[in-house]
């Protein structure tokens, strides 16, 4: 599976670059969840823009797996570069229901500051 890691301050992005989103780097995405988060990374963004295919949506569910274990440190999981070809499967999934989903890396990164500040503004960080 080819992907790059983007570390910072506050979050990291995980940035697929594999043409298919399939059962083959599913895992490996999920691993690479776990071991992020394990670092003590509870903001992670995952960059799915060069991902043009995906072609079952249970290929999906590791995304729910970065979502939870996000959510269960106390910070934010949320997908971003989707493009008109994933789209349809993502709405089949019903993975947008748990999973928070943005247009761009910016507004991803814009979304956890400000979450981060909220937090910080009320004393729960």
């Amino acid at each position: 599976m080819k992907f790059s890691v983007d570390k910072h301050d506050k979050y990291v992005t995980l940035k697929l670059k594999e043409p298919k989103f399939t059962n083959d780097n599913s895992p490996g995405l999920k691993s690479e969840l776990y071991l992020l988060n394990a670092e003590g990374f509870k903001n992670i963004i995952v960059d799915l823009s060069h991902v043009k295919e995906c072609t079952d949506a249970q290929d999906l569910s590791c995304l729910l797996v970065g979502d939870r274990l996000c959510k269960s440190a106390n910070g934010l999981f949320i997908v971003t570069g989707i493009n008109d070809q994933l789209a349809p499967i993502i709405e089949l999934s019903n993975i947008f229901q748990s999973v928070t989903f943005v247009n761009t890396l910016a507004e991803a990164t814009d979304f956890i500051f400000m979450d981060e500040l909220e937090k910080e503004f009320r004393g729960a960080k």
